[in-house]
């Protein structure tokens, strides 16, 4: 490269002025050398206008290549270091992705085993555990606003003979059936659990009336208790239904559950549908 371009000097040179070459040389290494980062070269003595300074032009053109090789090296070092940053980049954000992948997969499954956890895995109502968590974070509020609240216990009236009789698929098929019918009738905000087996248990709020109480408790009577079909059997099935209301028949979410078991099962004794807690009126 540095003979080439002496040989186009000497070529080219011939017949030129020197102040041309020496012009065209200043300012071309002065802008080499600053971008190689390397000091200025000192003026020279300057000649007369037309002498001849091949001599000196060569120098001049052989300092002009080597500050083009040094600048092209600084380039190459430059864009090496460049695609070195790049790469680690990548690297990086391709670890970042992978974590961010492990870090949602982890939550994801967090969340799932939770759900699992707190829901019943056949009906997928929330299970007593949860159902135990909400009434008591219901009753803690009843302290602060001192809202009504109202538990309805329910228990299905000859669902053993029934699953004796059919077998466990269609006693499970039937309680996904109930568990449906029930979310149905009550309100968005109620909550409706599967205790076990075939006991389920709704939490009410905003309903202090016994009157309306009683009358959700026929709405969910008669839900339950319409025909359904499975396969090719027709089935029936009737629930008994407890209903305990707060403070009067506790204040804590084992009491009420309790009381409404209680009177559950005056409920089934008497055949009656439902019942309040012994003692009270549907007024």
């Amino acid at each position: 490269m540095t003979h080439q371009a002496l040989d186009v000097v000497s070529v080219a040179a011939p017949g030129q002025p020197d102040s041309d070459w020496s012009r065209w040389l200043d300012l071309w290494k002065a802008r080499l050398l600053q971008t190689a980062g390397r000091p200025p070269l000192p003026a020279m003595a300057q000649q007369g206008a037309w002498s001849p300074r091949t001599d000196q032009i060569r120098a001049d053109a052989a300092d002009f290549v080597a500050a083009l090789d040094e600048g092209h090296a600084a380039l190459v070092r430059e864009l090496q270091r460049t695609r070195r940053l790049e790469a680690e980049l990548v690297a990086a954000r391709a670890a970042l992705a992978e974590a961010l992948v492990d870090l949602a997969g982890t939550r994801a499954g967090e969340r799932h085993a939770r759900y699992l956890a707190l829901h019943d895995g056949l009906t997928a109502l929330p299970n007593r555990r949860y159902f135990r968590e909400q009434l008591t974070a219901a009753l803690a509020q009843r302290g602060q606003d001192g809202g009504p609240l109202a538990v309805l216990y329910l228990d299905l009236d000859g669902f053993k003979p029934i699953n004796d009789a059919h077998g466990h698929d269609i006693g499970d098929k039937l309680l996904q059936i109930v568990a449906a019918r029930l979310s149905r009738t009550v309100r968005s905000g109620d909550m409706v659990s599967r205790i076990g087996g075939d006991e389920f248990a709704c939490l009410i709020e905003g309903v202090a009336n016994r009157g309306q109480l009683a009358h959700l408790a026929d709405k969910l009577f008669e839900a339950v208790s319409a025909p359904l079909g499975i396969g090719e059997l027709e089935l029936v099935v009737r629930p008994s239904i407890g209903i305990a209301l707060y403070p009067s028949d506790g204040t804590t979410a084992e009491r009420l559950i309790e009381s409404a078991d209680t009177a559950m099962y005056r409920a089934k004794r008497a055949g009656a549908g439902h019942a309040f807690v012994e003692g009270g009126t549907d007024d």
